[in-house]
Order: structure tokens, then sequence, then C-alpha cells
């Protein structure tokens, strides 16, 4: 006759389960609790940028008027939607290495260090100026994570950072390109 298995060996494995579903939010990680204290926490910042420049662009989408309105207005359209597309990566990968994300939006406006534009017109030039101003110090702000990232060895968001990188630099180009003024013949 077999015996029933141990009812304290169950009730300690039982013990330990509960135990970890009551835990805070701690991700377990290889990455030790200083880098993923500081990781997060710069994501976060870079999180609560993205949403500010995104709220930007949309702004900026929905106000802008001129002669070139068609194309700036898809311009930015395109531009806000490849923005909106980094910010789940961005939470998920915080919540990935253990760390808690953004949880509102006074909560990313007491982290934003890009600044929101609320003038009730901006002329249509101006504002791909600003735009492009505010991706090229997105950019400066990811390429700072990406050395914390190396210092942790945070090779997965570090990846993710580099293709951001791109991205933004690309955004940036097409406002500068955009917005330079054409010779005479338009070119």
């Amino acid at each position: 006759m077999k015996k029933p298995a141990s009812n304290s060996k169950n009730s300690t494995k039982k013990g330990s389960l509960e135990k970890r579903r009551m835990a805070p939010l701690a991700t377990p990680s290889d990455i030790s609790s200083e880098g993923t204290r500081d990781i997060s926490g710069a994501l976060n910042r870079l999180l609560a940028d993205v949403f500010a420049l995104y709220m930007k662009t949309k702004n900026f989408h929905w106000h802008v008027s001129g002669p070139h309105f068609r194309d700036y207005h898809l311009l930015l359209d395109e531009q806000a939607t490849e923005i909106f597309a980094m910010t789940d990566p961005i939470a998920e990968r915080i919540r990935k290495l253990g760390g808690p994300t953004l949880k509102s939006i006074g909560h990313i406006a007491r982290m934003q260090r890009l600044l929101d534009n609320d003038a009730d017109y901006v002329q249509a030039l101006d504002m791909l100026a600003e735009l492009q101003e505010d991706n090229k110090s997105l950019t400066s702000f990811m390429r700072e994570v990406h050395d914390l990232c190396d210092e942790h060895r945070d090779i997965a968001t570090a990846s993710l950072i580099e293709n951001w990188i791109d991205e933004t630099e690309q955004r940036t180009w097409f406002l500068f390109e955009t917005s330079r003024r054409g010779d005479s013949t338009g070119h």
C-alpha cells in the first residue's frame, strides 16, 4: 500500500506559492536590484517624454493649416503613430525588469522633460521645427538610457533603444527636410 504524499510538504509548497502571489510587483531578473531600479526609472522618464511627444505631434496634426496642410497633416499623423507604437514596448520592458510603470497623465506630467505647446496658433514651419528639436532631444535621452543599459549589461533594452533611436533620427530628418525652404524653382 502506497503512503499518501506528505501533508507538510504540500502545505510548505502551498504556503510558498501563496507568499509569491501576495508579493509586490517584482519580476525576477538577473539584473541587479540597483540596475533594475535605475533602468526602470530611466525608462519611465523616457516613456513620459514619448507620451508628451506623441501628444504634441497629434496636437500639431490636428491644428496644422496652410498651403501644405495635407502633406503636413499626413506626415504628423504618420509620425504620431510611430511614436505611440513605442509606448507599450517601453512599459512592458519596465515590467519585465520588475519595475512599476507610469500610472496616470499626472505622473507623465511630473516626469516629462519635453515641453508642451498649448498655444492657440502655431505656424506650420514652427511646428515642424519644434518637433524636430523634440525628436533630437528624445534621441539624446535614449542614448543616455542606452549607456545605462550597457553599464548593467541589459542587452534586451539596449537593443530596443537602438531601433527607436533609428526611428527617431528618421523623424528628425523628415521634419528637417520638409521644413527647408526651396529655391525659386521649388527645389
